[in-house]
């Protein structure tokens, strides 16, 4: 990882998402064939995703958009060794940046010269996953110098998007199609552009002695994720991820004896619940997205009441924090 790269990295987000909105207009490479797969299925596809790290956040959310309206479509760990069986009407969709992420070369061995055909979805055509695939779809994000997956995370939604619509023959209710992308790349260079007003306040809220939180809503639990990731993968600090609900149940714990730091991502029912429990025992908090009463700052971007531009920009704020903490 060359975390000097990082921020040229960042910066190339609003370009690339442009030419990824162009792309879809045009036809992403590779979306035919896997459509073909779909057509050949006897039965309507029964589709396994497998992925690692920030490909399964990203995975997880657009699985979760198919199965609302009634695709069966289930996503994995590759490291999993209880995986489902080959059968006819599955096919395999392996989610890897690199195209060389172990636990997913290993997982798809299971299926090699099986009944279930493999799509591969990567950034790098020319990987050991890629060659492996009956199917292709590039991520088309470019080169990340930095060797952290930010362009190829927000790639993944609306590429996998189409994917899972060639092999399904469903379409979620608001695809990330390219009007959406066009609009996060807007967004994104909008926050970039207002990052001078937020930046330090979240760094210095993020950089707590006990480490820091995320919180969002299922629906968006990936930006919860990536954020946390971003601050322990590229200066190595403590952050830790929680579904807004959820955290009720497995993180509320911590509020009554650590100095609690949290950016919260809004925009779930039970927003109110967490915020309380914060509340009554000194907690700190941002609001991402969204106003929530008690935060110490709220940052907005533009179209944030649009799902799936969120999805693709508000982990821009965890992401700068990020490199941020490293100088």
């Amino acid at each position: 990882m060359d975390t000097a790269a990082f921020r040229s990295d960042l910066e190339l987000i609003p370009e690339t998402l442009g030419r990824l909105a162009d792309a879809l207009d045009a036809g992403l490479p590779g979306l035919v064939e896997a459509a073909v797969i779909g057509e050949r299925l006897h039965a309507p596809a029964k589709v396994l995703v497998l992925g690692m790290g920030s490909s399964r956040y990203a995975a997880d959310v657009v699985a979760r958009r198919y199965r609302a309206v009634g695709a069966n479509v289930q996503v994995e760990l590759a490291s999993v060794d209880e995986l489902p069986p080959p059968a006819p009407d599955r096919v395999v969709v392996a989610v890897s940046a690199t195209g060389g992420s172990v636990e997913v070369l290993r997982a798809v061995e299971r299926y090699r010269g099986s009944a279930s055909p493999l799509v591969a979805v990567t950034n790098r055509p020319a990987s050991a996953l890629a060659e492996q695939a009956d199917a292709v779809v590039e991520l088309g994000a470019g080169i990340e110098a930095s060797g952290v997956a930010c362009r190829t995370f927000r790639a993944t939604f609306p590429v996998l998007d189409a994917v899972l619509g060639a092999l399904t023959g469903a379409a979620a209710e608001q695809p990330f199609d390219a009007d959406a992308v066009r609009r996060a790349a807007e967004a994104n260079a909008g926050l970039f552009a207002a990052s001078a007003d937020w930046l330090e306040a979240a760094t210095a809220l993020v950089a707590g002695p006990d480490g820091a939180w995320t919180l969002a809503p299922a629906e968006r639990l990936s930006s919860a994720q990536q954020s946390a990731l971003m601050v322990r993968e590229v200066p190595r600090r403590g952050a830790f991820a929680s579904e807004t609900g959820d955290w009720s149940h497995v993180d509320v714990y911590l509020t009554k004896t650590q100095d609690y730091r949290a950016l919260v991502f809004a925009g779930s029912h039970w927003d109110g619940q967490a915020l309380e429990w914060m509340r009554e025992r000194g907690s700190r908090w941002a609001s991402i997205g969204g106003e929530l009463p008690g935060a110490e700052f709220t940052i907005r971007h533009e179209h944030d009441d649009d799902a799936r531009v969120a999805l693709l920009t508000e982990t821009l704020v965890g992401e700068l924090v990020a490199e941020r903490l490293l100088h």
